[in-house]
């Protein structure tokens, strides 16, 4: 192989297609745009409009609603806990809590707190620091020797005291 051999492969970059060239080019005069109208215009808004009916969106009626105040936690159940501890990645003597669970690579980031689920088995004893734990992680954790610690959730600015 040499250097002036190297190609592309076949269709791999398509040509562009120059619309409004003469009727020959078959993409002349109108462009693929059809007739005149609001369609063949630039800057077209007419999604969902139904001719003049009641467009289906508006017919329908609205349901739910957001929850301004819903608090986010990061999740983690206690298999993932466990695999970072066998790749040590995870300090079992050490607390865990949302900084090192973060820098170990078990979570993106802590969001308002961290919840451990109960999910898979533990088997280190663990001193375990979190803002909300299920029942049956609590149960497991406490099964091998370990603790959890709820923390109060992180007050925002703003919020009543």
């Amino acid at each position: 192989m040499k250097l002036s051999e190297i190609a592309d492969n076949a269709g791999s970059r398509k040509k562009r297609m120059r619309v409004g060239r003469g009727i020959g080019s078959g993409k002349g005069k109108t462009s693929g745009r059809g007739g005149k109208g609001q369609t063949a215009r630039s800057g077209v808004r007419i999604k969902g409009f139904e001719g003049g009916q009641m467009p289906l969106h508006r017919r329908l009626p609205k349901r739910g609603f957001n929850n301004i105040f819903r608090v986010e936690y990061a999740e983690v159940n206690l298999d993932r806990i466990q695999q970072a501890i066998d790749a040590k990645l995870l300090d079992a003597s050490a607390v865990i809590n949302a900084e090192s669970l973060v820098k170990a690579g078990v979570l993106k980031r802590a969001k308002a707190g961290v919840r451990l689920l109960g999910r898979g088995e533990i088997k280190a004893k663990l001193n375990v620091e979190v803002h909300g734990a299920s029942k049956s992680a609590v149960a497991a954790v406490e099964k091998v020797g370990g603790s959890v610690k709820l923390l109060a959730p992180a007050k925002e600015d703003g919020e009543a005291a």
